[in-house]
């Protein structure tokens, strides 16, 4: 009998890039015996293009519909043999303004798909979070046992989920895996991260807005190496645990800033200099000794070489990107 496995999240930029991948139609290889069902909301972030390449697989069904709606989440859970959890409120500009869709979307909507998976058995449920939730460090990195401190609504929204789900391994004796990795980066991301942001307009002849210095540190890892990560926690990691996911790959945001400028052909007379926004960390770093050596993860994607091909993809597949003016109206 094949998993069963539902995907939250999976119209999404990285939910949908696991969805391709464990389905065979992208480089990190195929889950043998998989049938996926995604359950999407389809926000102004979640984008049925980012299926295309599968929608025709007959292992694939997509259901709309919100991970805050317990009738909606029971249906699909007990169809479920495994959950990995990719919905979430994930942008921390959105999160200074819109506090309430963080914490009802990542905190509630986590814990009403955790208690329908107490409730149909679901074997496995892979909860995937963020570097955020541990705020700012100066120097070296940090181990997962490092405690939560988040500085912004969205970090703090995720914090919340992460302790619930884990609450729920120790109360109840769910299999609970939780993921944090560092900042994504690849092709079929909104618009509104740094990356597809620069990009998009860069392509399109604007400026781009570094806030402050540009001083911030941020370490990067492709979207291949994140969800092939997040497949390895789920297939061999163990209940209750936590793995960093990293991409080893640290630059300020004013060094990756000039890597888009060159990428683009653009001069540093494109780059606007904006006032920093409230609460910014300065720096994020992730300790993956213990992905690497109990689950023999390591990233595999050079940044350089693949900050270039996701350049190359924005500027090849401006139809998914440009369709209504998104780039005109970013959100700061």
């Amino acid at each position: 009998m094949p998993t069963r496995l539902l995907v939250t999240g999976g119209a999404g930029f990285i939910g949908s890039h696991y969805v391709r991948t464990v389905l065979g139609r992208e480089s990190g290889g195929a889950a043998p015996g998989v049938r996926v069902t995604v359950l999407d909301k389809l926000t102004y972030a979640g984008n049925l293009a980012n299926l295309r390449p599968v929608t025709d697989d007959s292992r694939l069904q997509f259901v709309a519909g919100d991970v805050c709606d317990p009738d909606v989440v029971d249906r699909v859970v007990r169809d479920a043999d495994e959950i990995v959890h990719f919905a979430a409120e994930s942008h921390v500009d959105r999160s200074l303004v819109e506090g309430d869709a963080f914490v009802r979307t990542n905190v509630l909507g986590t814990q009403v798909l955790l208690d329908a998976a107490l409730r149909h058995g679901v074997e496995r449920f892979v909860h995937v979070s963020t570097d955020e939730v541990y705020g700012t460090i100066s120097e070296g990195s940090w181990a997962e046992g490092q405690p939560l401190s988040p500085r912004s609504p969205y970090a703090a929204s995720k914090a919340g989920a992460d302790l619930v789900a884990l609450a729920y391994h120790r109360t109840h004796g769910l299999d609970v895996r939780v993921t944090r990795c560092s900042n994504n980066y690849g092709p079929y991301q909104y618009p509104e991260k740094i990356v597809p942001l620069f990009v998009t307009r860069l392509l399109n002849g604007l400026t781009v807005p570094l806030y402050g210095d540009g001083s911030q540190v941020r370490e990067w890892l492709h979207v291949d190496d994140h969800v092939r990560g997040v497949e390895l926690v789920r297939t061999r990691g163990a209940a209750g645990e936590v793995y960093h996911i990293g991409g080893g790959a640290e630059l300020t945001n004013r060094e990756l800033t000039g890597l888009l400028l060159e990428a683009c052909g653009a001069s540093w007379d494109r780059v606007e200099q904006v006032a920093d926004r409230p609460g910014h960390d300065q720096r994020y770093a992730l300790d993956w000794t213990k992905a690497r050596s109990l689950l023999g993860y390591r990233p595999r994607r050079a940044f350089a070489s693949a900050l270039t091909q996701t350049v190359l993809w924005y500027r090849d597949h401006r139809a998914w990107w440009d369709a209504d003016a998104r780039v005109a109206n970013p959100v700061q």
